[in-house]
């Protein structure tokens, strides 16, 4: 038995830490609670005239936080989040603009500065109140309680599929509703007509009566003065005009025509370049360099040692690099260099062993007797799956240029959390944050990486040791070694059927919870389930990964509901789809995705289909994945995939989030694996950590239905699905069943 290692991954140093679901909830209600004392001692009021100079000019009126109205009679969205691919600044400003009744063709998207005002109080509000109908008098209080949350903690986050769901809702639709009812107020009270006889359409108004006509323009500064009402009437779905339909995203011209700003893109006078190496054995920290060789080579400026890392700035990144490759570094393991991976899965086996003779672990889910249902089963199955550590790899490397002078710091990047970079930044370099400014750029991939203000803490101590503008680029080999990675775990499985083949019993104990709590619950109606975590920590960072748990545990739970329908003899499709009679939004996705799939059309030898349906982020997906297995090698050649996201609002952008949903996932269900040894990460690039190539991209059909329920994600949902519908697909086509992947390493092993 390797030696455990019982080390906590290091939290973040600024803003949330680790950021949980459940703590911001308790922060949240806390808060609010409080808040419904005090009373009005939290409402803000009208928010727009105290930071109107932070997002518009002189000739500009803001209406409220959200919109501002250019006098050529633009309506620009002003979007607290991050665009890194996803669309959610187009969408965003769908939300809006509709609600206002403004003319798409003239509607323009704006990012928010990372100030406290844009601290992300709707998201806290989703999670503290969610569909929840605040009585109006209370609005302006549970706003502010919250706005009060997310300015405490620093979070300006764009991930977890919230941003439609959480700001869109709470926020976009309110604000463009409620500017709608201010311009209207200010038409009626200038032309002395009763409001209800105004005409608002395509950024005009208009009053039949009396022929009278004028542009949103003409009245939006005395608009501007009027309080935002704080509960709006909002529309229904049958009065959208621009939700619901695909029009052009905002950000696709730029990133066609090569003048679209990216965090690498970011040159200043005078800037410097830093490369970086951080201590390879996670928590290491430097003990010694030697800088003789590099500090003689061409272009070198200077060589900074930091806690666990050493950076040379250059003239150059090419300069830097070489400079980087030079020195003589000496670093202190703290006798971490001894783990690796066998080790970290024999302590998994270790603990997960000692909680299920202990009886369980933590238990999130009990229902019914298992162990009674299990004793008198007709059939018992048990299955044990595995998934490795896993990096994100973003396209465009982690950077960030820091210019600090004169008591003030600009801060260019590319983050998921732009105002918890600037509360990071400030503490390092010494100031307010009001002196720290951070200029968000597009992001080349996020998924969840970019949430983290790591690399932006190490810009921010070099540029002040540096004495000089420094753009701090890591490289390749840094960014795999360097990552905050989706956690290895094992997940085991028990269940019984009845003699009719029924499950009457699902048993299901993993290691290491984290976020959702929801992620290994299943919709299936199976009368007695336990399900429970035991902790086993590594000194491996964990990091948010697309989709978080699900990525994992749908896998899990999909696959071993597949083998319980091979046990029972019966067909994977209508095996789940019978055990859905309680879960209607379910069984339609489910049964959408077998039938464009063609479920039950025969297939040639070699060649197999599978199916998967998981929710995630108020979203369900089901993905049917036909694949050819030929001498070892796995070609998937279709997937079709179901999508119920309650309603979508760019049904192209939702598509196209699937799409990449699937890229990812499938890339990590054939051949992501991060491997820990000697206490470091053995990988360092893509010959060893490979993507998903253009020639093996599957033909994806993507068909949305939508429910109309509650708004779910679209940036997350599409990945969970992909690797069990693979993986059953092989089954199907070899009757050899994955439990462990990447599938290349399960197939290879076999």
């Amino acid at each position: 038995m390797a030696k455990k290692n019982t080390e906590k991954s290091p939290a973040t140093k600024s803003g949330v830490g680790k950021w949980t679901r459940r703590g911001l909830l308790i922060t949240a209600g806390t808060v609010v609670g409080g808040a419904l004392v005090v009373g009005v001692a939290v409402r803000p009021g009208h928010r727009a005239p105290r930071i109107r100079s932070l997002v518009a000019n002189d000739d500009e009126a803001l209406l409220n936080v959200w919109v501002k109205i250019t006098p050529d009679n633009a309506v620009v969205a002003i979007a607290p989040h991050a665009e890194m691919g996803q669309g959610v600044h187009s969408a965003l400003a769908q939300m809006l603009a509709d609600e206002m009744d403004a003319d798409w063709e003239s509607v323009r998207v704006m990012e928010a500065p990372a100030h406290e005002e844009y601290a992300n109080y709707s998201l806290a509000k989703a999670l503290a109140v969610g569909d929840a109908d605040v009585p109006a008098f209370l609005v302006d209080t549970v706003d502010g309680a919250l706005l009060k949350v997310s300015q405490a903690i620093d979070i300006q986050m764009t991930g977890g599929s919230f941003s439609l769901r959480a700001t869109g809702e709470h926020a976009m639709r309110v604000a463009g509703a409620a500017a709608r009812e201010m311009l209207a107020e200010a038409a009626a009270s200038a032309w002395q007509v009763p409001a209800q006889e105004l005409t608002l359409e395509k950024s005009r108004i208009t009053h039949p009566g009396t022929g009278r006509e004028a542009r949103y323009a003409d009245f939006a500064a005395a608009a501007a003065e009027i309080t935002p009402p704080a509960k709006p009437r909002l529309k229904t779905p049958t009065e959208f005009k621009v939700m619901g339909s695909s029009v052009a995203r905002q950000d696709i011209p730029a990133k066609v025509d090569g003048s679209a700003v990216f965090g690498i893109d970011a040159s200043i006078d005078g800037m410097k370049v830093a490369a970086v190496q951080r201590s390879p054995v996670f928590q290491g920290r430097l003990t010694s360099v030697d800088g003789s060789n590099a500090l003689g080579m061409p272009g070198m400026e200077k060589v900074v040692h930091l806690d666990d890392a050493v950076a040379v700035v250059a003239d150059g990144y090419w300069h830097a690099k070489q400079g980087l490759a030079a020195l003589d570094v000496q670093w202190s393991a703290a006798g971490r260099e001894a783990i690796d991976q066998d080790g970290i899965f024999a302590q998994f086996r270790h603990d997960i062993d000692q909680a299920d003779v202990a009886g369980g672990g933590d238990v999130e889910v009990a229902q019914g007797d298992v162990d009674a249902a299990l004793a008198g089963a007709a059939q018992r199955l048990e299955a044990e799956y595995q998934v490795p550590y896993l990096a994100h790899a973003p396209m465009e490397p982690l950077n960030c240029t820091v210019w600090l002078r004169d008591g003030v710091c600009d801060v260019w990047l590319g983050s998921q959390n732009p105002l918890g970079v600037r509360a990071a930044v400030a503490r390092i370099v010494e100031l307010e944050p009001a002196n720290v400014t951070v200029h968000n750029g597009y992001l080349g991939g996020g998924f969840g990486r970019r949430f983290y203000t790591d690399y932006a803490e190490q810009a921010a101590h070099i540029a002040k040791a540096a004495k000089a503008p420094v753009k701090v680029i890591w490289s390749r080999e840094e960014d795999i070694a360097q990552d905050r990675y989706r956690p290895a775990t094992i997940s085991r499985f028990r269940a019984a059927l009845d003699a009719t083949g029924h499950p009457v019993a699902w048993s299901n104990l993993y290691v290491n919870k984290h976020e959702p709590a929801e992620a290994p619950t299943i919709p299936y109606a199976i009368d007695s389930q336990r399900i429970a975590a035991v902790a086993s920590p590594t000194h491996v960072p964990f990091g948010f990964w697309r989709s978080v748990d699900h990525s994992q545990h749908a896998f899990f739970t999909e696959s071993f509901i597949d083998e319980l329908a091979v046990l029972a003899g019966k067909d994977p499709f209508l095996f789940r789809r019978d055990l859905l009679a309680v879960s209607p939004r379910h069984r339609k996705v489910l049964e959408t995705a077998a039938e464009h799939a063609n479920w039950a059309a025969p297939l040639g030898d070699g060649r197999g289909r599978g199916i998967a349906v998981h929710r995630s982020f108020g979203t369900i997906v089901a993905e049917v994945a036909t694949v050819t297995v030929d001498a070892g090698n796995v070609t998937v050649d279709e997937v079709v995939c179901a999508v119920d996201a309650g309603f979508a609002i760019n049904p192209d952008s939702l598509t196209a989030q699937m799409e990449s949903g699937i890229v990812y996932g499938l890339t990590a269900a054939l051949y992501g694996e991060i491997t820990i040894r000697d206490g470091h990460v053995a990988q360092s690039n893509f010959h060893d950590y490979p993507m998903l190539r253009i020639d093996e991209m599957p033909k994806i059909e993507t068909v949305i239905v939508n429910s109309g329920e509650a708004l779910g994600g679209g940036g997350e949902p599409g990945t969970p699905p992909i690797a069990p519908a693979v993986t059953n697909a092989v089954y199907a086509a070899t009757g050899r069943r994955i439990r462990r992947l990447p599938l290349s390493r399960s197939l290879l092993a076999a």
